[in-house]
């Protein structure tokens, strides 16, 4: 498979553009992880809700186990203590409920963040370097058949050439036809130059 041209112009070009996809690649991997940190920091409120609640439903739950010990009122003092755990648990459950948010929102839009730049890639980028190495494989394999990779070579210059170019070259269809080493090479040579490859 051949990944990169021949000619140094475009294969310059080439490089750049992969080092650019790549680059671009790791920044929005970066960027995306970093404001995912960033944004969990939000969950700081949440967890200092969630802290206060359960700690003081846990001191509502001691309390009303030892209120049970205490003579004649001990069942009433449990049992109002127990309510006050319950407040505890009801400001915990805010606090649960903002962490989850957070981090629901950290998640997508670090997915976002990331995602987006990569199947930007995908669909511009990748079918670009895809489809010249394809067409540059063929290209180096049409090739190094000699005569007959040659003759199509040049069949296909004469068929995906601009016509500006094929007019100014002269009667490259008459040379064409009469199987004219010298108008088949350069004719195969435009093609192979097309294709970023060496005639």
């Amino acid at each position: 498979m051949k990944l990169y041209a021949e000619l140094p112009v475009r294969r310059t070009t080439q490089a750049v553009s992969d080092l650019v996809a790549v680059l671009l690649t790791v920044l929005a991997v970066w960027l995306g992880l970093t404001v995912h940190d960033e944004v969990l920091r939000l969950q700081a409120p949440g967890t200092g809700l969630v802290d206060a609640g359960s700690s003081l439903a846990r001191t509502f739950d001691s309390a009303a186990d030892h209120a049970d010990d205490v003579p004649l009122v001990g069942g009433a003092l449990a049992g109002a203590l127990h309510s006050g755990s319950a407040a505890g648990t009801k400001l915990a459950d805010p606090g649960q409920w903002q962490i989850d948010a957070v981090g629901q929102l950290a998640f997508w839009l670090a997915a976002a963040l990331i995602s987006v730049p990569v199947l930007f890639l995908l669909v511009t980028w990748l079918p670009l370097r895809w489809r010249f190495a394809r067409r540059a494989t063929a290209g180096v394999r049409l090739r190094a058949l000699g005569d007959e990779g040659r003759d199509l070579l040049a069949l296909r210059a004469l068929t995906g050439q601009g016509l500006p170019r094929l007019a100014a070259a002269g009667d490259v269809t008459s040379g064409w036809r009469d199987r004219d080493p010298e108008v088949l090479a350069r004719l195969a040579g435009w093609e192979l130059a097309r294709l970023g490859l060496r005639g």
